[in-house]
């Protein structure tokens, strides 16, 4: 396993991260433990939740991501060998079940969900505290084309930054992270630290798939030159870069054909290039899903990618896949296919 600097911290992450957002919903406690223990065998000392998993956010699920993995450190008693990352939800996304139901990243909001993080992970601190999606309406969740929207009673950037700052001078939270954010709003943050002295970002959480490279426009220069680079979240599309829904099939368990939110796949541009991808995967002898993910995690801008699989059979693909170095060839083609099919899935 590759490790990678943290943004400017000393902390070094395994540049294939853990994700976890299926347990809960997908995953049993049981299941949850053996892929967070076949991870750690492999070498990834990063994981990555967030209070509102597992996905799809539902209040009878609330949070169970986050006490599974708690569960698992009390169990096992290896907490200080894990790189924790987690994150607090913003407004919107159907949720209107915790807190006041008017989610802020506010000092009030920061200061509640930290705690009730720390709790359920059964922690003193969290290494990495992500913004999950910005407060303020902008691009983000696949939302093309900009439309500024005037909105009372957004929580100035400051105030986010200095209730962050109390929660890492409390030792709460070591390191702050962004995600789903914009380069507008990941160079205001970055801007604002170190004016004031807060705590900068360390890393920013986006999309980053073979069907979806918006973040090459902008952020990724950003992620190099400001040492806040990308932790890769849907690196396979949710799963559709696997070839599993090829010629219309819908596997039953698969995370598209089970939940209707996650239907910008289904498009004709979309399975046109995943089609492509799949035939130049296998063309050249390779698994559709360990070529999609070797290229997500072999881009100078990012810092780990993070995995998520449902059964240990996708688990130990995934794994393999930091073994695979793409040829030349390989590449030439899927910038072909790519130029064919720019950014289908956004």
């Amino acid at each position: 396993m590759d490790y990678r600097q943290l943004g400017r911290t000393n902390l070094n992450v395994s540049a294939i991260c853990l994700g976890t957002m299926t347990w809960g919903e997908q995953n049993s406690e049981a299941e949850a433990f053996a892929q967070i223990e076949r991870a750690k065998s492999a070498g990834i000392n990063f994981i990555d939740t967030a209070e509102m998993y597992p996905v799809p956010p539902k209040a009878e699920t609330y949070a169970t991501t986050e006490r599974y993995i708690g569960n698992y450190f009390k169990s096992r008693g290896d907490r200080a060998d894990w790189i924790l990352a987690s994150k607090i939800a913003g407004p919107g996304n159907t949720i209107d079940y915790i807190r006041d139901k008017n989610l802020r990243h506010n000092r009030q909001h920061i200061t509640e969900a930290v705690d009730a993080s720390l709790k359920r992970l059964q922690t003193d601190y969290i290494d990495l505290y992500q913004l999950h999606w910005p407060e303020r309406s902008t691009n983000f969740f696949g939302q093309l084309g900009y439309k500024h929207k005037i909105e009372a009673n957004l929580t100035p950037l400051e105030d986010t930054l200095e209730a962050l700052d109390e929660q890492v001078k409390a030792g709460k939270i070591r390191h702050i992270g962004l995600s789903n954010e914009t380069p507008w709003g990941t160079m205001r943050f970055l801007a604002l630290a170190e004016a004031r002295g807060w705590p900068r970002a360390v890393s920013i959480q986006n999309p980053y798939n073979l069907l979806n490279r918006t973040f090459e426009v902008g952020l990724a220069e950003i992620a190099i030159r400001e040492q806040c680079g990308l932790l890769a979240y849907s690196p396979l599309a949710f799963g559709f870069l696997s070839g599993k829904y090829e010629g219309g099939a819908r596997p039953p368990k698969g995370r598209l054909s089970l939940y209707s939110r996650f239907s910008r796949y289904f498009n004709a541009q979309s399975e046109a290039a995943c089609s492509r991808y799949v035939a130049l995967a296998r063309e050249h002898g390779l698994d559709p899903a360990q070529m999609a993910l070797a290229f997500v995690t072999q881009q100078p801008f990012v810092t780990s990618n993070i995995i998520g699989a449902t059964t240990m059979e996708q688990l130990e693909s995934n794994l393999a896949s930091f073994e695979l170095k793409l040829s030349d060839e390989v590449l030439a083609g899927i910038e072909a296919i790519h130029k064919d099919h720019p950014n289908p899935a956004p």
